[in-house]
């Protein structure tokens, strides 16, 4: 048994930090993360009345930054951004680009997996509460680069880019973040008995 796999409670260590620590591993890491949210974005859901879509992707990113750590969440989510703008069709509903009014996003995932991948290094993924509250600010987060940049791209106001693009997605989120209150903690209960 490796020694990361014999102290995962420690703080310091986010969950990809229990496997036996290699660039090969790091990399490997870094391409799932990537290759999770892009199929992720594939659970795509139009919003009426909105140009942004419920999806998988958000929950992914969220998912890839608190189970990688900072740096290898933020790695992950710049690869997924920029395959994406490079033309693979893996932003929400297989398109690509940076010109749709939904890339701010996308942005706001790149900075959120990071955020919350520095407060998993803190062990905020450790248990239900603290859990509930980094995915809380990481969906924060995403609010507030997604919603601006969605006003901006589709000539709305900021109330019109509010409406479209952060108020039908409320419900969506809590449950995305009740969900990661019981995968993230569990995850470490089970590490901790290994």
């Amino acid at each position: 048994m490796s020694t990361a796999a014999a102290t995962p409670a420690r703080t310091g260590q986010v969950l990809a930090d229990l496997l036996p620590a290699s660039r090969v591993r790091d990399a490997a890491l870094v391409l799932g993360g990537a290759a999770l949210t892009g199929l992720a974005a594939q659970l795509s859901v139009p919003v009426p009345g909105s140009p942004v879509p419920v999806t998988g992707q958000t929950f992914a990113a969220l998912l890839v930054g608190t189970s990688l750590g900072a740096g290898r969440g933020f790695l992950a989510l710049a690869l997924y951004a920029l395959a994406g703008m490079a033309g693979m069709p893996w932003f929400a509903g297989g398109a690509s680009g940076a010109g749709m009014p939904s890339f701010g996003y996308v942005l706001g995932m790149l900075l959120a997996s990071t955020v919350v991948g520095a407060l998993a290094r803190r062990g905020a993924d450790r248990n239900v509460w603290r859990t509930a509250g980094t995915m809380i600010l990481g969906e924060a987060v995403i609010y507030a680069v997604g919603v601006p940049y969605l006003a901006l791209a589709a000539h709305m106001s900021l109330t019109q880019a509010i409406a479209a693009g952060l108020t039908p997605f409320l419900l969506g989120d809590a449950l995305k973040a009740a969900l990661a209150m019981g995968v993230l903690p569990t995850a470490w209960k089970f590490a901790n008995r290994t």
